[in-house]
C-alpha cells in the first residue's frame, strides 16, 4: 500500500491507495505546534479505524510547501512505517515540461496537480486549486508547464474582512441567496463567493486569450465545491486530484 501525505499551509491531507484505488483518506488541519509523535498517533489511528495497520505501507510519497513540516514527516514515515520517503520536487519524472523561469520555485502541490490532470485529461489544461491561496496552472497540449496565477485563497480573505474592520463579523462561507445582500453577513458572503466566481472566470479567460484556445478547466481544493457551481468557466471539480498525482508520480519514480 502507498501512504500519500500532502502538506499545506491550512490542512494536511493524507490517502492510502491500494495499488491504483484510494481506499482511505483524511483532512486534519496544519499545526506547527505538533510533534512527530502527536502526527504519528493521529496518522496510526486513523489508519487503525480503516483496518490499515502500519506494516501494510510499503511506500511514502510527500508533498509540503510547509518547510518546517517537511522533515517532521520525514522522519514520521522513517520511525512508524520504516520507509523512506519520495519527496516531490522539480526533479522528479512528472510527464510534463516545466517551462517555469525557475522550476524550483513551483509548488510541489501544483506540479502534482498538473502532472495528474495532464495524465488524466490532456491538454490545454488550466487547473484551478482552491486551497490557502487560489492557484491556476497552464499546461499545453504537449505537456508544458507554463506557470500561472497565484490568488489569496478565499477563506484568507475573508479572515481579512474580519481581522482589518472593526464591525464585520466572521461568517460561513456558504453561498448566498443573491447578489444584493440584504444584511452585513449575506453582503460578506455574496462578495466572496460571486466575487471568486468572477476572479476566477476573468483569470481563466486571460490565460486562454494568451494561450490562444480553450482550454479544459478542472478545479480542486476545499472550496472548490463552493465557487465552481458559480463559475461559468470550470467544467469539472475532481477533491482528490493532489493524492492521485501523487500515486501518479510515486508509480513513474518508484525508489528501487
Amino acid at each position: 500500500m502507498l501512504l500519500a501525505i500532502d502538506i499545506g499551509n491550512s490542512n494536511i491531507v493524507w490517502g492510502v491507495f491500494d495499488g491504483d484505488q484510494l481506499v482511505a483518506d483524511w483532512r486534519v488541519s496544519t499545526d506547527h505546534a505538533k510533534t512527530t509523535d502527536e502526527y504519528a498517533i493521529l496518522l496510526l489511528d486513523l489508519l487503525r479505524v480503516k483496518g490499515i495497520g502500519p506494516e501494510r505501507v510499503d511506500g511514502v510519497i510527500l508533498s509540503s510547501v510547509v518547510p518546517p513540516l517537511t522533515s517532521l514527516f520525514e522522519e514520521l514515515a522513517e520511525t512508524y512505517f520504516h520507509r523512506l520517503p519520495l519527496n516531490v520536487s522539480a526533479d522528479l519524472e512528472t510527464g510534463l515540461t516545466i517551462q517555469y523561469t525557475n522550476p524550483r520555485e513551483v509548488g510541489s502541490d501544483r506540479i502534482v496537480n498538473a502532472a495528474a490532470a495532464y495524465r488524466r485529461y490532456g491538454g490545454p489544461i488550466i487547473i484551478v486549486d482552491f486551497g490557502t491561496a487560489t492557484t491556476f496552472c497552464a499546461i499545453t497540449a504537449d505537456g508544458e508547464y507554463l506557470g500561472g496565477a497565484i490568488a489569496p485563497g478565499l477563506r484568507i480573505s475573508a479572515e481579512a474582512l474580519y481581522a482589518r474592520t472593526a464591525k464585520l463579523p466572521k461568517i460561513e462561507l456558504v453561498r448566498p441567496k443573491s447578489a444584493i445582500g440584504q444584511d452585513t453577513v449575506a453582503s460578506m458572503q455574496a462578495g466572496l463567493v460571486f466575487g471568486y466566481a468572477g476572479l476566477v472566470d476573468e483569470l481563466v479567460r486571460r490565460i486562454q486569450q494568451e494561450l490562444g484556445r480553450d482550454c479544459f478547466v478542472l478545479a480542486t481544493g476545499g472550496l472548490a465545491g463552493l465557487i465552481a457551481p458559480e463559475s461559468r468557466s470550470i467544467r469539472e471539480v475532481r477533491p482528490h486530484l493532489t493524492l492521485e498525482g501523487l500515486a501518479l508520480l510515486y508509480a513513474l519514480n518508484r525508489p528501487s
